[in-house]
Parts: structure tokens; C-alpha cells; sequence
């Protein structure tokens, strides 16, 4: 998946983003996802996310999907 979508984007997921500062060279910053900024349901260049450790960029790549552990009524 290429992250133009916001609907494939969720909090939690690893993703592939480009800093700002990295546009010129295409530099992929790695990280997991803790709140998505884009508001529109698509864009050209990808969903703008803010990771974990703060930084933000355009999601290039999701890399995979971070399940929570299920709890069972048992």
C-alpha cells in the first residue's frame, strides 16, 4: 500500500514517511503511527501522520499492521 488512502492508514500501524527536509532525495523516516493530520479521504502525496516519536511526514509505504493482543472472557 502506498498511503494516499486514509482509510488504509491506522493509528498503531509501521509506516515509511518523507520529511519535509527529505522531499529532495526521497529519504524514508521509519516509525509508528500516533495520530493521522490529513483530514481529506486521499492525497497525491500521502497522509500526513505524526509518529510516535514526534516527527511528522507523508506516508510513502505501510510497512506492516500492529495488532493489539485480544482479551479473552474466559
Amino acid at each position: 500500500m502506498d498511503g494516499t488512502l486514509r482509510r488504509q492508514i491506522r493509528i498503531g500501524m509501521e509506516v515509511a514517511i518523507v520529511l519535509k527536509k527529505d522531499q529532495g532525495t526521497g529519504r524514508l523516516t521509519h516509525g509508528v503511527v500516533e495520530s493521522i493530520l490529513t483530514k481529506s479521504d486521499h492525497h497525491p502525496h500521502g497522509i500526513k501522520v505524526r509518529l510516535t516519536d514526534g516527527q511528522v511526514g507523508r506516508v510513502k509505504e505501510i510497512r506492516m499492521v500492529r495488532e493489539e493482543p485480544k482479551v479473552s472472557d474466559k
